[in-house]
């Protein structure tokens, strides 16, 4: 049975390469993934960046605006580093203006965000769950009173709302076992980074399995995912060689080239995602690093949508 059939499929969106991405790849592509039947297209967050990045929420209304059904996702948005009143404003309007297919992918980052926007690392786990309480009830409350530790508001209004009801889904993007017990507690789905490796993918699920049983929640009805960077080519060299640039000039690591990402023919390529698959990924983010549009077509195949 081909992946199409077993699980749900996301398409990178083009946004972040060693060089400048045109706007009509980014159009290509996101009109391609609808129209192949990729459920989802993603982006993630790097502001400040040594490569060629976009905004998310700009390149995401570019391609709400150039598509009608495929979802629009960020994965992930560094929450603590932002204010969460604009976080909720910001993704309340993709959601109104895509007709309701915002999905919004958070994260806690690394040090070096804290360091970058002088926002403070101590009870960033605090911030963290502030922001979240603080976002959902901006999107579902007429009127807003708050009162944390870190952040307070008092009768705040917002419009417009979502579209989508209770609220667009929250999806987390984190690794430690005890972020991945507050995935289960508070948020509609989790995706294993990209740059994390698939052992660790293999090794995650299992904790974030556990913790949803515990608090009540279908494992099979909950999103588990892992963004995973590809190159496919029937000359297996040719694959290695670009993922390898990818990892080495973007993530800085070339041993993310086979410990995380996943490169070679079609064959091996559909092996390895079969492999992700039977460790528990119900969806899976396919991000080509190169060659957008010919290597979405090859992903396509690959997963038997077309």
């Amino acid at each position: 049975m081909a992946l199409k059939d077993r699980i749900a499929l996301g398409a990178a969106l083009p946004h972040r390469s060693p060089e400048p991405i045109d706007i009509g790849t980014v159009r290509r592509v996101a009109q391609r993934a609808e129209a192949l039947g990729f459920r989802d297209l993603w982006v993630t967050e790097n502001t400040l960046d040594h490569v060629f990045c976009f905004d998310p929420v700009v390149v995401l209304t570019y391609a709400a605006a150039v598509t009608s059904t495929i979802r629009l996702g960020a994965s992930v948005v560094v929450l603590p580093v932002h204010n969460p009143i604009h976080i909720a404003h910001q993704w309340a309007s993709l959601d109104h203006v895509s007709g309701g297919r915002a999905i919004l992918g958070l994260g806690l980052g690394r040090d070096h965000h804290y360091e970058q926007f002088q926002t403070p690392r101590e009870g960033r786990v605090r911030r963290f769950r502030e922001a979240v309480d603080l976002v959902k009830a901006l999107w579902t409350e007429p009127k807003v009173s708050y009162q944390g530790r870190i952040f307070s508001l008092e009768n705040g209004t917002m419009a417009p709302k979502p579209v989508q009801k209770p609220h667009p889904p929250i999806w987390m993007g984190v690794g430690h076992p005890d972020a991945l017990r507050r995935t289960a507690a508070i948020a509609d789905g989790w995706m294993g980074s990209g740059g994390s490796s698939n052992a660790a993918f293999v090794r995650s699920v299992p904790i974030l399995r556990e913790a949803l049983e515990k608090a009540g929640r279908d494992p099979a009805a909950f999103p588990i995912s892992k963004r995973v960077f590809l190159a496919v080519d029937e000359r297996p060299g040719i694959a290695r060689a670009e993922l390898h640039r990818w990892f080495t000039v973007v993530y800085r690591n070339p041993e993310g080239t086979d410990a995380s990402g996943i490169h070679g023919t079609p064959e091996q390529v559909r092996d390895r995602l079969e492999e992700l698959v039977a460790a528990g990924a119900n969806h899976l983010l396919l991000n080509p690093v190169s060659r957008y549009t010919e290597q979405l077509q090859a992903l396509a195949e690959v997963a038997g949508l077309s």
